[in-house]
């Protein structure tokens, strides 16, 4: 097998993502896996769970990373790569625990992680290596052999993670009335998160204390220029831009990424934009929080305003994505081989690191975390 082929010392790769409910039974039982331990009743999860009774209790989490298995599958096997791939959730079937024992069973010792996840943040980032230290705990904990896991960089710049992205904001364009298309602003969106928790994302030589700053701001904010960059070079027209915030969930009283997405449409239609494409960059796939909040509070939103609107596509199973996917797997065997391989990444900040260093993107409370730098093998911090 040729070297740029060569996936060793990997023996398969885990596609780990959040999980969702696909029937109104799983709602609230999702939602209680969600939410464990935050001691939230029974009767606010229900509220909470409207949003997916709206698309009949299914959330198309599921059905989108079975897209994606496939797509990863066929590229492997156009390319000539016999390495299995496998599927876990953090918070719904198949369960990231049922997963990896399956995969000891079937002899799987050395296991690439692709996190659907692209950013640096506690909840993009750590909390999943949280999950894979409690999975391969219970492992042990059953007497099984523990294999080695480890996550695969945030791909949040690769080439195959944008430019698909960028292709989705041109065909929202030209979906715009002629009229407004050339004045038209882009929204890119992503996750609000708590101001502290994005402070102290990323390595900690990247955290801040101004509550806009960490990793997880500036990785979206240099590929929102990317896009746009590369937009208005395609167009020859230069769209105004602004990174925006979606789906917050917390306290009121305690301070998130602002501003939200419904208020931004309220300020630029206040300051006269003629429209808005709204661009989730933060999201993989367009799963409930884009389905609820962009196309449909979103958009009701724009309408009440007489604002005209498009949303652009996540990157979802496309085919140029799932060979980013193999890059990074094949790059990151490489160097576990102790080769020196190419690593691409567009902007300004490179590519990222390949184990999360000692105090990246922080727990609330210390917890063992799988795949880093502060860790061993088997996930102990």
């Amino acid at each position: 097998m040729p070297d740029q082929l060569d996936a060793a010392p990997y023996d398969a790769l885990l596609l780990l993502s959040f999980g969702g409910p696909e029937g109104p039974d799983d709602v609230v039982p999702f939602l209680e896996n969600v939410t464990r331990g935050r001691g939230i009743p029974r009767e606010r999860l229900k509220e909470v769970g409207q949003h997916y009774y709206l698309f009949g209790g299914v959330s198309p989490i599921n059905a989108q990373n079975r897209q994606l298995l496939d797509a990863l599958r066929e590229d492997f096997a156009e390319h000539g790569l016999d390495l299995p791939v496998y599927w876990g959730n953090r918070n719904w079937a198949p369960y990231l625990t049922d997963t990896l024992r399956e995969m000891v069973a079937d002899g799987r010792r050395r296991i690439a992680v692709l996190a659907t996840s692209a950013y640096a943040s506690y909840s993009g980032c750590r909390q999943y290596r949280e999950n894979l230290a409690d999975a391969l705990a219970t492992l042990q904990a059953e007497g099984l052999e523990l294999p080695r896991v480890d996550k695969l960089r945030h791909y949040f710049n690769h080439p195959g993670f944008v430019r698909p992205m960028v292709d989705g904001v041109l065909a929202s364009l030209a979906a715009l009335p002629e009229d407004v298309r050339a004045g038209a602003h882009l929204a890119f969106t992503t996750h609000s998160i708590p101001q502290s928790a994005a402070d102290t994302s990323g390595p900690a030589d990247e955290h801040t204390a101004n509550g806009q700053g960490g990793a997880y701001v500036a990785q979206h904010l240099d590929v929102a220029r990317v896009i746009a960059d590369e937009v208005r070079a395609e167009t020859g027209i230069e769209h105004p831009w602004q990174l925006v915030y979606q789906s917050r969930s917390g306290a009121p009283h305690i301070p998130w990424l602002e501003p939200d997405i419904c208020d931004h449409l309220e300020a630029l239609h206040g300051a006269g934009a003629p429209a808005v494409v709204m661009v989730p960059i933060g999201f993989v796939s367009d799963h409930m929080e884009v389905l609820y909040d962009l196309d449909t509070e979103a958009t009701a939103k724009a309408a009440e305003l007489g604002l005209p609107v498009a949303r652009s596509a996540t990157v979802g199973a496309d085919p140029r994505f799932a060979g980013a996917v193999r890059d990074l797997l094949l790059e990151r065997a490489a160097g576990e081989r102790g080769r020196t391989p190419e690593r691409c990444a567009l902007g300004t900040l490179g590519p990222s690191h390949d184990l999360c260093p000692a105090g990246c993107c922080p727990a609330r409370a210390p917890r063992p975390a799988a795949a880093g730098a502060d860790s061993n093998h088997a996930g102990e911090v």
